[in-house]
C-alpha cells in the first residue's frame, strides 16, 4: 500500500512536505499542492482514517441515534439529516440499541442527533460535559454543547383543538403517548388546557406511540364510546391503530365519531375517509437539525428552533354542529 514516504520519494520532497499539501496546510505553495496531489493520485494513495483522526481529532462521522428506524417518519427524517451533510463532507450511521453510546464514548462519532429514550437525561449532560456536540430533538436542554431543534407541537395542536371543539363532540377520547416523552407532554397538555376551557371531558387512554397501542387503546374506548365524541390521538401510528379497529364496528369515522392523528404520515392520505392530523416537513427537521450540530461542532454559535406544525383537515372529522 502506498505512503506518504513513496509519495515524497516521487515528488523528490520531505515526508512533512506531503503531509502539509495532503492535509490543505498553507506551508507549502499551490503549486506544490497539486504537484504532490497529482502524484498522490497516480500512486493510488488512499488516506489513514485512523492515523488523520488521530492527528485532527475528528471523524467526520455523524451518529443519529434513534429509537426507532420503521416506517416513513424515521425515512424522511434521516433523508433530511443526510441531505444537509453531503454538502459538508461528512458520513452518516444511524444508531440503535445499548451498545450504540460507545460510538460516543469512542469518538467514533464527531457528534450525535438524539430522537429517542436509549439516552437518559443523565446521559445526554455527561456527554456534553465531556465536550461532545450534540443536537436534541424530543426535549428542551440547556447546555452549551446542546442544540434542540424541536417541534412545535402545540401550533398544530391547537390548530387541531379548535376543529374539533367546533364540532361539539360529547367525550373527548385521548389516546396517550409515553408520560415521559416531551412530544406527547406538550400534545396533551394543549388538549387538556383547550378541553377545559370548552367544558368538554377528556377521557385518556394509555397509548405509546405504536400501532398495538392504538389498537389496545381502541378496543377499551369501544365500551364507552357513544356517536358524536371524537377520538384524539397523539401520534398517527396509534391513530392507525384505532382505525382498524372502528372499522369493524359499527361507528363510522367521520359520520359518528371523529379521528385524528399527528405527524400526517403518508398512508393517512390511502384511509377511507383520510385521517385528519397535524403535519410538518420531517425532512426539513432532518435538515435543520444537521446545520445545527455542524454550527457546534465547528464551535460556531448554538442554535436552538422550532418547526413549524399545521393541522391538515379530512375527512375522519365529524362536520361542525
Amino acid at each position: 500500500m502506498t505512503g506518504i514516504k513513496d509519495i515524497a520519494k516521487v515528488a523528490g520532497v520531505s515526508i512533512s512536505t506531503v503531509s502539509y499539501a495532503l492535509n490543505g496546510s498553507t506551508k507549502v505553495t499551490e503549486k506544490t499542492r497539486q504537484r504532490i496531489m497529482k502524484i498522490a493520485e497516480e500512486l493510488n494513495y488512499i488516506p489513514n482514517a485512523a492515523a488523520r483522526t488521530l492527528k485532527t481529532r475528528k471523524t467526520h462521522i455523524i451518529g443519529a441515534f434513534l429509537g426507532d428506524y420503521s416506517g416513513s417518519f424515521y425515512g424522511e427524517l434521516l433523508k433530511g439529516i443526510n441531505h444537509e451533510l453531503s454538502e459538508t463532507g461528512y458520513e452518516l450511521i444511524v444508531c440503535n440499541g445499548p451498545e450504540s453510546h460507545r460510538l460516543m464514548t469512542e469518538r467514533i462519532v464527531d457528534g450525535g442527533i438524539i430522537l429517542g429514550h436509549r439516552f437518559t437525561q443523565e446521559q445526554i449532560l455527561g456527554f456534553a460535559d465531556r465536550g461532545h456536540p450534540l443536537t436534541i430533538l424530543d426535549r428542551n436542554i440547556d447546555h452549551p454543547n446542546i442544540s434542540c431543534v424541536l417541534l412545535d407541537n402545540e401550533m398544530g395542536m391547537r390548530q387541531a383543538m379548535q376543529t374539533i371543539l367546533a364540532t361539539k363532540p360529547g367525550c373527548i377520547h385521548l389516546v396517550d403517548g409515553p408520560e415521559d416523552n416531551h412530544d406527547a407532554f406538550e400534545r396533551r397538555a394543549v388538549v387538556l388546557e383547550q378541553a377545559d376551557l370548552a367544558g368538554i371531558t377528556v377521557r385518556k387512554w394509555e397509548g405509546g406511540f405504536t400501532k398495538r397501542s392504538g389498537i389496545r387503546a381502541a378496543s377499551e374506548i369501544l365500551e364507552e364510546l357513544q356517536d358524536g365524541d371524537a377520538i384524539i390521538c397523539l401520534n398517527d401510528d396509534m391513530a392507525l391503530g384505532v382505525y382498524d379497529v372502528l372499522q369493524n364496528t359499527s361507528f363510522r369515522i367521520g359520520l359518528d365519531v371523529s379521528l385524528t392523528g399527528f405527524d400526517k404520515l403518508e398512508v393517512t392520505n390511502y384511509t377511507q375517509p383520510k385521517i385528519a392530523s397535524v403535519s410538518y416537513s420531517k425532512l426539513d427537521w432532518g435538515k435543520s437539525a444537521a446545520r445545527a450540530l455542524l454550527q457546534l461542532i465547528d464551535k460556531r454559535e448554538r442554535t436552538n428552533a422550532k418547526i413549524d406544525s399545521k393541522f391538515i383537515v379530512a375527512g375522519s372529522v365529524l362536520q361542525k354542529k
